[in-house]
């Protein structure tokens, strides 16, 4: 799991210093706002790394970087992605892959935009996945979306 985390299908390596800070586990993120929904099948870049049923969460302080453009310290994003159950012509919730977290602090990760990256395999707390690797594992991807949106890549629809 973690290998398959980490390629994330980015091929760009961030040099520099890694992440010292630990990104917190989200406890109750399923209570905040769900931001969007999404599927990667077969064929996606991504797939790899990311196939599955994806879940996008906002704590209220994203929320307001959703709704104004600018995500003020302490927001959080999580990314709960799950495996894809298929029949009877339906879609549904498998088992959980991981808890994928995004955590805004621009003093603790100011090598990173500000963010804080972490994946928790299978949404276990003990069982972080990026650690140091948030850099080339996570950032590089999200530093396509620094000018448009604050490295991340979700939008909020009303």
């Amino acid at each position: 799991m973690k290998a398959s985390w980490i390629a994330l299908g980015c091929a760009a390596v961030l040099a520099g210093p890694s992440v010292a800070a630990e990104v917190d586990y989200p406890t109750g993120y399923r209570a905040w706002t769900h931001v969007k929904s999404m599927v990667l099948e077969p064929g996606h870049p991504l797939y790899e790394s990311f196939g599955g049923l994806h879940h996008i969460y906002a704590n209220a302080k994203a929320m307001r970087g959703y709704r104004g453009g600018s995500f003020p310290d302490g927001s959080v994003i999580v990314f709960d992605l799950l495996d894809v159950e298929r029949g009877g012509n339906a879609l549904s919730e498998g088992a959980r892959k991981v808890v994928g977290v995004m955590q805004r602090d621009r003093r603790r990760f100011k090598d990173t935009g500000g963010w804080g990256f972490e994946g928790f395999a299978r949404g276990d707390p003990k069982q972080r996945v990026v650690g140091d690797q948030a850099p080339s594992a996570c950032f590089a991807c999200h530093a396509e979306q620094a000018a448009t949106s604050q490295y991340v890549f979700s939008t909020w629809r009303e």
